[in-house]
C-alpha cells in the first residue's frame, strides 16, 4: 500500500541539506508543515528575509523530491518569508512579471478570461462551460480551468472523472467537447471535503496553472469560485488576466454581490468585459408563456450604472440544467437549440472584446430568446 502520509514525506525530505547548518532540513527544523489531500501535497519551509534567497534552491529541490514520491499526484513547496526584491526575471508571452518578480504563469495563452460572480447559485459554472464550448465551436483553441477548489463542478458538467496523466512532471489536461480541461475534481474523490487553508488553495491553483501542460491556447476560460477571496487574488497576481465576465441573476440581492465582483477586479487592475444576466426569464415549453421569475433587466441596468458592457441575457431553460447534469454541455450536445445560440452569441462578443476585432463598440449583441 502506498504511504503518502505527512510523516513518510517528512522522512523523505531528510535527504535534502540545509545550506546554512549542513544538517538535513527536517533535523534543522526548517520543515514547518506538510499537508496531504488526495494526492496533492503542500510543504511549508521556514526561513527569514536574510536567508530566503539561499533557500529558494532548497525549496525547488524539496518540491521535486516530493513530486517523485509514490502516490503523490502534485506537490508544491512554499517559503514562509518573501524573497528580497530582485531584478525582474525575463518573461515571454504576456511580457509581465507578477508581484515579487515572479514570471507570470500561462505565458503561452493569448487571452485569459475569468468568469466570476459575487455569490454562488447564479449559474456561473454553467455559463463558463458553455462559453468555453461555444468558443471552441468557433474554431479557437480553448482551455477550461475550474478554479473552485472547495466546490469543483467541472468534472460533472463535462462528464469526466478520470485522473490526468503526468508527463515530464506536468499534468496533461483532459480533453472533452473540444476543450483542454483541468479541475481539482479530477484529482480527488467527488465526496472528499476540501478543508484547506488559504495557502493550500493558492498553491493548488498555482499548480493547475504552472504544472499543467496547457500548451499554446487562443483563450483560457477560468471558472472562478464565488466571492472575492484567495482564489481571485491568486488569479489576479499570477496570470495576465485579459478580463472578467461577471455573471448575475436579475434580482437585487444577486446584483449587490455582482457589484462587489466588479469592484474587486477593478481594484486588481483587471478589465471587466461586461455583465451577463443568467436565468433572465422563463418560457413555458408547453404554452410559451413567459415569466420573469427572478425579475428581469437588473443586470443590464447595473451594467449601465457601473459603466460596464451588458453582454446579454441567458434564459432559464430546463434543457440547460438537464444537459449540465448529464455531463453534455448544451452548447455541444444541442448546438441548434435556442440555449446554444444564446451561448454562441456570448462567445462571439467575448472573443471580439479579447481579440480586438470588434467592429463597433457599445452594447453588443443581445442574447435574447423570443
Amino acid at each position: 500500500m502506498v504511504d503518502t502520509t505527512s510523516d513518510a514525506l517528512r522522512a523523505a525530505l531528510r535527504a535534502i541539506k540545509d545550506p546554512v547548518s549542513g544538517r538535513d532540513i527536517v533535523t534543522a527544523g526548517l520543515v514547518e508543515g506538510i499537508e496531504v489531500r488526495g494526492g496533492l501535497v503542500q510543504a511549508t519551509l521556514l526561513t527569514d528575509r536574510a536567508h530566503a534567497a539561499a533557500m529558494e534552491p532548497v525549496r525547488r529541490e524539496a518540491e521535486a523530491l516530493l513530486m517523485r514520491q509514490p502516490g503523490v499526484t502534485n506537490a508544491t513547496t512554499i517559503l514562509t518569508a518573501h524573497k528580497p526584491p530582485a531584478a525582474p526575471a525575463p518573461t515571454h508571452g504576456h511580457g509581465h512579471a507578477a508581484p515579487g518578480g515572479k514570471a507570470l504563469l500561462l505565458p503561452d495563452v493569448k487571452a485569459i478570461v475569468a468568469v466570476a460572480s459575487g455569490k454562488g447559485g447564479v449559474g456561473k459554472s454553467t455559463v463558463a462551460v458553455n462559453l468555453a464550448v461555444s468558443l471552441a465551436r468557433l474554431g479557437h483553441k480553448v482551455g477550461l480551468l475550474d478554479a473552485d477548489i472547495y466546490g469543483p463542478s467541472l468534472p460533472r458538467m463535462i462528464g469526466l472523472s478520470r485522473k490526468p496523466e503526468v508527463k515530464n512532471d506536468k499534468m496533461i489536461p483532459l480533453q472533452a467537447w473540444g476543450l483542454s480541461c483541468m479541475s481539482i475534481g479530477f484529482l480527488v474523490d467527488e465526496e472528499t471535503p476540501m478543508i484547506w487553508r488559504g495557502p493550500m488553495v493558492m498553491g493548488a491553483l498555482e499548480q493547475m496553472m504552472g504544472q499543467v501542460a496547457w500548451g499554446a491556447l487562443d483563450i483560457l476560460v477560468v471558472d472562478m469560485p464565488p466571492g472575492t477571496g484567495d482564489a481571485q487574488l491568486t488569479m489576479a497576481q499570477r496570470v495576465a488576466l485579459t478580463g472578467a465576465v461577471i455573471v448575475s441573476t436579475p434580482q437585487d440581492i444577486a446584483l449587490i454581490d455582482a457589484r462587489r465582483g466588479v469592484r474587486m477586479f477593478e481594484k486588481t487592475k483587471v478589465p471587466v468585459l461586461g455583465l451577463v444576466e443568467n436565468m433572465s426569464f422563463y418560457c413555458c415549453p408547453a404554452c410559451g408563456h413567459r415569466a420573469d421569475i427572478f425579475g428581469h433587466g437588473g443586470a443590464k441596468t447595473e451594467a449601465t450604472r457601473l459603466g460596464a458592457e451588458f453582454l446579454g441575457e441567458i434564459p432559464l431553460l430546463l434543457d440547460i440544467r438537464v444537459a449540465s447534469d448529464a455531463g453534455t454541455p448544451i452548447a455541444a450536445s444541442a448546438p441548434d437549440s435556442d440555449a446554444a445560440k444564446a451561448y454562441a452569441a456570448l462567445a462571439v462578443r467575448v472573443w471580439e472584446k479579447v481579440s480586438g476585432t470588434t467592429a463597433a463598440r457599445g452594447s453588443g449583441p443581445r442574447i435574447v430568446i423570443d
